[in-house]
């Protein structure tokens, strides 16, 4: 088994890359996913030699691309002395074997590239569970592909198996045993991950999840913000694991920050699904914010393809606050008021200068205020260690002075009620205002 993990995972040096341009795609479309595809296999380890695409109804049966274009492509990858071929969709089993047949070299396709970056990059055990979990649903199917080495008898009825069919079946047993135990481990994770956040809720403390398209500058607002040292570079996918850290807003509300796994276009279903756990985060959160590079060139088809992916979660209807980053680098002040005009409520930073951060916490207090309670205190002014605490953990929006008291309207957290009931006029949510 781990033999065959280790051959699933090997990167090579020299890759090929090819697309495939349907009716519904435009070429801009297809060249700016080859281009994305690039960083993909250059965050892999690959030097890419050369790329091409070829223009078609649907995908061929047997080879997606056609027997002639594989070919001709493959005459290529000889003179370039390629390694690998990699493939911008997702292929079939059959039309992998086939097309390592024509090219002599190994054959990868979307997926499997990006559970290789994933494999590179998990750190936590639970990562690197999500990420086996992945790679064995992916690899079960196309196990024929590790044995065609081995000898198979041909014949009739009575005649058929052979070494190489009896090794096959052991192995898809072992790897299906290995994604049994797997998902009652990643069962584990889900339930500690539960306790966690049945500890997060006894402090009221609300939870903001960070998504959005890989390499959007996640983990740097996550560090700029709260002092993590995630690790932030410019490479797709550079962090998979999940951080959580707590945040105080200039409002003294605490908040807890969540980073979680870069979205990307075409991410594959099986991903969502083994990194469930990871992204139960997202679903449970009280707020998303969502990070996008407002200087890349298809903004819009990242914001869109970070919202398909929400839906698929059913984190969809979640409140969203946008968050457009990387504004050092946008050139025309335009662009900027015009994504702030169209997506609200939305901010324009830039996590690296940490220009906008202001308007950013105030807006994220502004979002998260609903979770605090509205009330109205009566102090005596003899007692300033009550104000002292108000002030330490409230949020004061007014204050005047009558007789010998003090009158606060204020937002305290649920979990600080019981420290000020003995002074409480009203309670501004659900009472009238004055």
């Amino acid at each position: 088994m781990k033999a065959l993990l280790e051959n699933f995972e090997k990167t090579t040096e020299r890759a090929f890359l090819i697309g495939a341009q349907f009716k519904a795609r435009s070429s801009w479309e297809v060249q700016d996913s080859l281009d994305e595809l690039r960083q993909l296999a250059s965050t892999a380890g690959a030097e890419i030699v050369g790329h091409g695409f070829q223009k078609l109804e649907k995908p061929h049966a047997g080879t997606f691309i056609g027997t002639g274009k594989a070919r001709e492509f493959a005459e290529e990858c000889k003179i370039e002395h390629v390694d690998t071929v990699i493939f911008d969709d997702e292929l079939t089993p059959g039309q992998a074997r086939t097309l390592e047949k024509i090219f002599e070299c190994k054959v990868l396709d979307r997926t499997s590239l990006i559970l290789d970056i994933f494999a590179q990059r998990a750190q936590t055990r639970e990562g690197k569970l999500q990420v086996e979990l992945a790679q064995l649903k992916y690899l079960l199917p196309r196990l024929t592909r590790f044995w065609t080495h081995l000898s198979r008898q041909k014949g009739g009825i009575g005649m058929r198996g052979g070494d190489g069919e009896s090794q096959l079946e052991v192995d898809r047993r072992k790897v299906s045993e290995r994604i049994t135990r797997l998902l009652e481990e990643l069962e584990q994770v889900r339930k500690q991950r539960e306790v966690q956040r049945s500890g997060r809720k006894r402090n009221q403390w609300p939870l903001a999840s960070i998504v959005g398209y890989t390499n959007a500058g996640k983990s740097t607002l996550l560090n700029a913000l709260t002092g993590a040292e995630v690790t932030a570079e410019d490479k797709l996918f550079a962090t998979l694991d999940p951080t959580t850290r707590r945040l105080r807003l200039p409002t003294n509300q605490n908040v807890l920050i969540s980073d979680t796994v870069g979205f990307i276009r075409k991410l594959p279903h099986r991903l969502v699904e083994a990194f469930k756990a990871t992204l139960e985060e997202v679903v449970e959160a009280d707020l998303l914010i969502h990070v996008t590079d407002l200087s890349h060139p298809q903004v819009d088809d990242q914001i869109e393809a970070v919202n398909t992916v929400l839906e698929e979660i059913k984190a969809h209807e979640k409140p969203c606050m946008m968050v457009f980053n990387k504004i050092d680098q946008v050139e025309s002040p335009g662009v900027i008021e015009h994504y702030l005009g169209t997506h609200q409520p939305a901010v324009a930073i830039s996590a690296h200068t940490h220009e906008g951060f202001e308007a950013f916490l105030a807006e994220l207090g502004c979002q998260l205020k609903p979770i605090r309670a509205f009330l109205e205190l009566r102090i005596p002014l003899e007692k300033s260690q009550v104000m002292s605490r108000l002030y330490e953990v409230g949020q004061v929006e007014e204050r005047r002075y009558e007789d010998n008291a003090a009158l606060f309207k204020v937002r305290i957290p649920p979990q600080c009620h019981h420290e000020f009931e003995d002074f409480l006029v009203q309670d501004l949510d659900v009472a009238p205002q004055s």
